[in-house]
Order: structure tokens, then sequence, then C-alpha cells
């Protein structure tokens, strides 16, 4: 691979996405390669099919080898929500005089901090600021520069499950890539999607998937909260496909054709395009057979929310990013009754790539370059 070019490897719930790029101008990504492979996915935190998730790796790397013209060697590998957790964590260090704070004393902090290093179970793969604190008692976002006689704040941890990282340097030690770095997915899609003063402001997203969803509250650089739950969009097409006993290739196709703000009567019906056929199908029922799972899908992130042990405003939005339900027509209009909350749809601002199922595989090319730049968050293996 070209020097200034990395490799990224997103795990989704439904396939798996290698991306090759470099930083464009104005922020932009410049993408050289691109591979994707559809496999059984994960639910529960377990695979559903492990012998399975190589072939698809392996299919993936070469797909993105393929258009880039190279070998990929090195690879930045994001790790779900539901192989994940955060903890944030309160940490201090004092100064021998008054000085202005540098990049070493902010490493410095992060490592008092992290007592996480020899975990039995998890491995840290992200540390970063909510915010900082200095001698005046006052908290700032970029303490660098300032000066003062000490530096604290409160640190987010993002740890992944090391049976996951253990399956993973397996799978791909065996394809030749001879160095791995683990990033959070659900930290790389909140500082893509949002910038710094949203994000200081708090930010609550929601990534709905095919087969997971994560809820995460960001602040400052940081997750303040994370947690997961296996039930995505996919189970709303299995719901069509079961109730109405039809493919799930029909149930997809119906699935893109609901309104949820369509107050139909008894005769309307949504038109499917078969392979000989047009089928209608009762809009009355498929609209119930929908909002019947988004509803339970909205009890489980009101769940998750309820075991936030961090306050935050009443008025921020609820942003909903991912493939599971952001292609529903009428969501952002239905969810607010479920959630008690304004929900906004948001996606990469990117040109070919601004679609809400590309959150994480964006989020974790523009974190990885980062990282390259300027060596933030990184905790190496």
């Amino acid at each position: 691979m070209v020097k200034k070019d990395i490799a990224i490897l997103d795990i989704g719930s439904m396939c798996v996405t290698v991306l090759v790029g470099e930083r464009g101008i104005n922020s932009t990504f410049k993408i050289k390669g691109k591979g994707k492979a559809d496999y059984a996915g994960f639910q529960n935190g377990q695979f559903l099919e492990p012998d399975q998730v190589k072939y698809a790796v392996a299919l993936a790397i070469s797909n993105a080898e393929i258009v880039y013209g190279g070998k990929i060697s090195e690879l930045y590998v994001g790790v779900p929500g539901e192989f994940s957790s955060v903890i944030c964590r309160e940490a201090s260090i004092d100064f021998t005089k008054k000085r202005k704070v540098n990049d070493g004393d902010l490493k410095q902090l992060y490592h008092v901090g992290n007592i996480y290093r020899k975990h039995p179970t998890h491995t840290v793969i992200n540390q970063s600021p909510i915010y900082f604190v200095l001698d005046d008692g006052k908290k700032v976002i970029e303490p660098r520069g300032m000066v003062s006689t000490k530096l604290s704040g409160l640190v987010s941890y993002v740890l992944a499950e090391n049976n996951f990282i253990d399956f993973f340097d397996r799978i791909l030690s065996e394809l030749s890539i001879r160095k791995i770095t683990y990033l959070s997915s659900c930290l790389a899609e909140v500082m893509h999607l949002f910038d710094p003063a949203t994000r200081d402001r708090y930010a609550l997203l929601v990534d709905c998937g095919y087969i997971t969803t994560s809820v995460m509250l960001a602040r400052g650089d940081g997750l303040l909260f994370l947690s997961s739950f296996s039930m995505g969009g996919g189970y709303v097409t299995g719901d069509l496909s079961q109730c109405l006993k039809i493919t799930f290739p029909e149930a997809e196709s119906l699935k893109r054709k609901v309104l949820l703000s369509w107050d139909a009567k008894e005769n309307d019906t949504y038109e499917v395009q078969g392979k000989e056929y047009i089928s209608p199908y009762s809009a009355v029922a498929t609209n119930q057979i929908v909002e019947d799972r988004l509803d339970m899908i909205a009890t489980y992130i009101n769940k998750c929310l309820d075991r936030c042990d961090f306050e935050f405003p009443a008025f921020i939005p609820v942003y909903l990013t991912g493939g599971g339900m952001n292609y529903i027509r009428g969501i952002k209009d239905y969810l607010p009754r479920k959630l008690g909350r304004k929900v906004e749809l948001v996606s990469p601002q990117i040109p070919n790539a601004n679609k809400p199922d590309y959150s994480s595989e964006i989020g974790l090319l523009d974190l990885a370059l980062e990282l390259l730049e300027e060596e933030k968050f990184l905790i190496a293996r």
C-alpha cells in the first residue's frame, strides 16, 4: 500500500466492508478501493456462522485489492457496539510548577485513568476526553497551550471483548495481514457525523442496522454511554415475510414501499413487482406489522437510555443512522411519538457515500486517518 493510504474493515450485521482511501482536500476522502461481502452476521454478541466469517473477510479484502490495484497488509478493524463497552473515569495529574499543557500531559492523563490494561476479558481500544479541568476549576475541551499546575478530566475508554479481538487476530493473520489496529465503530460514527460544537452540547445517536442496534451518548471527543441490542431492520423484513407468507426478497421490497403516515383504508394496497407479476398487499395489514416491530425497537431504545447514568438535556434530538430504519418512509415522524424526542436522520455528507448505512465505514476511515495524522486516541497492542 502507498504510505498515505489506509484500509479499514467494517463489520456490519449483514455484510463486511473493506475501504482503502486517503485524505482528500477540505477534509474529504479519496476512496481508492472497496470490497464487500455478505454473511450471516452476529446476534447477542455471537457470530451466527463463525466458520464463514473468514471467507467473507477474505472476499471483501480481495475485492478491495482488485479495485485498489495493490496488496492490503495493514487493517484498521472496527469493533461493533455489541462487542464493546464504554467506561468513563475521572483522572488527574499534578505538575511540579505552573506551565503550559502539552500532548505528553494528555497521554499521561489517559494512562493514569486506564486501569484496564490487564483486564481478563476486555482490551481498551480507544481513549478520548469528554472534558478537561485546569487548576481554576473550569471545564475546557482543548487544554493544550493553557497554563496550569495540574490537569484533570473525564476520560472515556472503549473496551472490546478479547474473544472478538482474538477471533479476528486469527482470521487476519491467516490472510497475511501483518498489522491490525482495533477501533470503536461507535466512536468513529459520532466523531464523523457530529461537529465539535454539537458534541459539546451532547449528541444522542442510534445506529439501527440489519440485526443490531447501538445507542450512544457522546460529549466532547468521547462516548459517555453505549448500549446495544440484537434487533434491527431485518426483523421488520422477517415479520413481513412470516406474517404475509412471502419470500424474504419480496418482504424487503414491500418494506421499502411502506409509508407510515398513510391512513390506509381497507381496500388500499402496496404493490410489489415480482419476477413475473405485480403482487398487491394490504396496506393496513402491512403497516400494522411494520409498526408493531418498530414499537418493539423503540421500547428497547428507551430501555437503553434508561440505563444511562449521565443526565443530558431533554431537548436534544435522537439522531438516527444505519440502514435498518432510515429507509422506512415516515420514520422521522413516527419514532418521536414512541421515543418522546425529536428524531433527525443523519448520514455522512460525502459524495457517493452519503447514505445512512455508510456511517460506520466512513466514520472508521475518518478516525483511522486521524490516528495516522495525529496519533490521537490510539493504544498500541
